[in-house]
């Protein structure tokens, strides 16, 4: 554009209040005066007609959109303005991105103590679970001294002690003892496969004086101790109690688990030393066992672990083959005379 252009282009009429107005520049600008064509300069070109100045191409390149209206800075959005299109926006080139900082390295000693809710674990307290269900309500103490924040560690000779809720809270968890039939599995099922714990009924419930009324609360969080297979019958245990779940399932716990085992084949010779003492599974070597024939197709084991289908694997590593399994007792608590299907609660004069 020319010098000449600029200086016979009209100027706005200047608005002098714009120094007090913050929003002036959102604001549209005031439309130029009419002028009259017969004292328009030569220089200047005459306005199109309306019509034709509001004409668009035609094509099929798309819909033009208009424009969305700015909104002013700290101005209220409405639901119209929601749904206004946004300006787009320039895409930054992946180069010109500030790259994130490397994650940075605190150096230092490790935290010291053990964590508060491990050691309460280990010592059979309760579950880690429910070591920070307690820690978080302030229901434990170490030392005398209150502590409600999770993490928190201790050192591992620390007096622990807890608190009356949480006492009442451990002594409303049941423990249950089922005795399971054949097609019923212990833990979570795979689809086409029932749970035991669907047997937990107060119809199935073999009432005991003294016993508390079953109730569908009992069953939150109720879990078996122990795994006892599709194909085996006997004694599980379903608890709410860590401290209960911790003892009987432990890497070391040392609680005896007694099956009555009805078995066919031939055994290799010295294959009941074998079993015993002397077998391996998943290439680690199975603890000594005290395991006895009582006739031609009936063995009796006691174990002190219990690895999957362990019984099972254990007897056709010798020639045998299982075609029943029941177990009978495990720690001081025998299945009895508990009917097959049936559950009842643990005794308060009974403990594993």
């Amino acid at each position: 554009m020319s010098g000449s252009d600029r200086e016979n282009n009209p100027k706005p009429p200047r608005n002098d209040a714009a120094g007090d107005d913050p929003w002036a520049k959102w604001r549209k600008p005031e439309a130029p005066a009419a002028v009259d064509p017969e004292k328009r300069p030569k220089s200047e070109p005459a306005a199109k007609p309306a019509a034709e100045a509001k004409a668009r191409p035609t094509g099929t390149l798309g819909v033009a959109k208009p424009a969305p209206t700015p909104i002013a800075p700290g101005a209220r959005r409405t639901a119209r303005d929601s749904q206004r299109p946004s300006p787009p926006t320039k895409a930054v080139p992946a180069a010109s991105k500030p790259l994130s900082p490397p994650p940075v390295r605190r150096e230092g000693p490790p935290p010291e103590g053990v964590r508060l809710s491990k050691v309460m674990s280990e010592r059979g307290i309760c579950s880690r679970r429910e070591a920070d269900l307690w820690i978080e309500r302030g229901w434990v103490l170490v030392d005398g001294e209150r502590i409600s924040e999770l993490g928190s560690r201790i050192k591992p000779d620390a007096e622990i002690t807890i608190s009356k809720e949480a006492e009442r809270d451990q002594a409303k968890q049941v423990t249950v003892l089922l005795n399971k039939p054949v097609g019923y599995v212990s833990g979570q099922p795979e689809p086409g496969f029932t749970p035991a714990i669907t047997l937990i009924t107060a119809e199935n419930q073999l009432r005991q004086s003294g016993d508390p009324e079953f109730k569908p609360w009992m069953l939150r969080n109720l879990a078996p101790s122990g795994r006892l297979d599709i194909d085996s019958t006997g004694l599980l245990v379903l608890t709410q109690d860590g401290r209960v779940a911790k003892k009987l399932i432990g890497e070391d716990s040392p609680v005896e688990k007694e099956y009555l085992v009805r078995v066919a084949g031939e055994m290799v010779r010295g294959g009941l030393e074998l079993l015993r003492h002397g077998l391996e599974l998943d290439g680690k070597p199975l603890k000594q066992a005290w395991v006895k024939q009582l006739n031609e197709d009936q063995l009796h084991f006691i174990l002190k672990e219990g690895k999957k289908r362990q019984i099972r694997r254990m007897c056709e590593l010798v020639g045998l083959r299982v075609t029943g399994l029941k177990r009978v007792r495990i720690g001081r608590v025998m299945l009895g005379d508990l009917p097959l299907g049936q559950w009842r609660f643990l005794r308060a004069d009974e403990a594993f």
